[in-house]
């Protein structure tokens, strides 16, 4: 009951990936009826393409089959070479006809479902011994729609059998009296016409049958919302845990800037919002790098770990605003800001020179000439001119 609730909520159609895993494991459309009428048409056109050729060696083997020589019964040996011989004469007509038929069956099953190689059917499935759910499948709806369909096949193919041996029962009975050649021409002639009209019955069930059977995989590898929200979890990743990971990701990355802030050459602020600290080696840097920068709680956490390792802080709002804003750490900043950047750093080495690494500190940006910020990278002079447009 369940499984039947289940398979009811299963309305939304099956995604590539689902697809993909169904052919992995051998699901894939296969309809027996279009290899019955591939191997009945095929087998029977061979036949009849061959017929002068096979009914010559039938002949030719019925002859030699029926004749009896005394040599024969005085050595038991010449017995089994003559029947050596036959065998090895029907093994080249059977043999080539058989060898055709799998072909032509194999090529219905490609072209039903598709070329599909895979082992995975033949893995042991222990969960197939239970009684119970056997039972489920033996009154599933797929097997009782085959079932029901093999059962109007067998009835239809024997109607068809029984009506024409019953219409060609005098032409039958005839061949008794003919000559041997004679009679195997016409009963081979015979047996072509039922071919034939049985070939046609399968014909007509193998254009229903591969439809239905495209279909009925369609149906059974419905999903339900459940499933593919699960599948969208598999390929995406379970939304929590990357979360978790982005946040991890952000705390690392936080932490990594932290590190690098003692090691800085200057840091930059917008009194409490922002913080930007730069690096500058002149003998492997082509410009000033940003190696942490950060807004609010960072920013005054930059601020602190500065000052706590004496690294000169610079109160410039625009000049913090603008770098903030188009820079990303472990990069150059742009070369638009290189003038402003070396202005200041041009005072934070003198300053050095004359005091000492450990005696810089905060520098006063009142010491400074204005520093030539282009107002378009400041975020806030934008901000101010779109409110004066409007």
């Amino acid at each position: 009951m369940s499984d039947e609730s289940s398979s009811q909520n299963k309305t939304l159609p099956a995604t590539p990936r689902k697809l993909r895993k169904a052919r992995e494991q051998g699901q894939v459309a296969r309809s027996r009826d279009l290899g019955h009428f591939a191997a009945i048409a095929g087998g029977g056109a061979a036949l009849v393409a061959a017929a002068p050729l096979v009914t010559g060696w039938l002949r030719q083997l019925m002859a030699e089959g029926l004749r009896l020589e005394p040599r024969h019964l005085a050595d038991p040996s010449q017995m089994i070479e003559q029947l050596a011989r036959a065998t090895l004469h029907w093994a080249w007509v059977v043999l080539p006809l058989g060898a055709l038929v799998i072909a032509l069956a194999a090529a219905a099953a490609a072209l039903a479902g598709g070329w599909n190689f895979t082992l995975q059917p033949l893995a042991p499935k222990f969960g197939k011994l239970d009684p119970i759910a056997g039972l489920g499948r033996v009154f599933s709806k797929h097997q009782l729609t085959e079932t029901l369909k093999a059962s109007v096949l067998a009835l239809v193919l024997g109607g068809v059998g029984a009506w024409y041996l019953q219409a060609h029962l005098g032409d039958l009975q005839q061949v008794l009296a003919l000559p041997l050649p004679a009679a195997v021409g016409q009963a081979g002639a015979t047996v072509q016409g039922g071919i034939a009209l049985l070939a046609l019955a399968l014909a007509a069930f193998a254009l229903v049958d591969v439809p239905l059977q495209r279909h009925q995989l369609r149906e059974r590898l419905k999903m339900s919302h459940q499933e593919l929200r699960q599948e969208l979890k598999e390929v995406e990743g379970n939304p929590e845990v990357k979360g978790k990971l982005r946040a991890r990701m952000r705390e690392m990355s936080r932490t990594r800037m932290l590190t690098a802030v003692p090691g800085a050459d200057l840091v930059v602020m917008n009194p409490t919002h922002y913080a930007v600290a730069l690096k500058y080696d002149e003998g492997s840097m082509g410009a000033p790098r940003v190696v942490a920068k950060g807004t609010d709680l960072m920013a005054l956490k930059i601020r602190d770990l500065a000052r706590e390792s004496r690294v000169p802080v610079l109160q410039a709002p625009p000049l913090a605003r603008a770098l903030y804003a188009h820079t990303e750490v472990d990069r150059e900043i742009p070369a638009a800001l290189f003038a402003a950047v070396a202005q200041v750093l041009a005072h934070v080495y003198r300053l050095r020179a004359r005091v000492g690494r450990g005696g810089v500190g905060d520098i006063d940006a009142s010491a400074l000439p204005p520093l030539p910020v282009p107002p378009e990278l400041d975020p806030q002079h934008g901000r101010a001119a779109a409110g004066g447009e409007a």
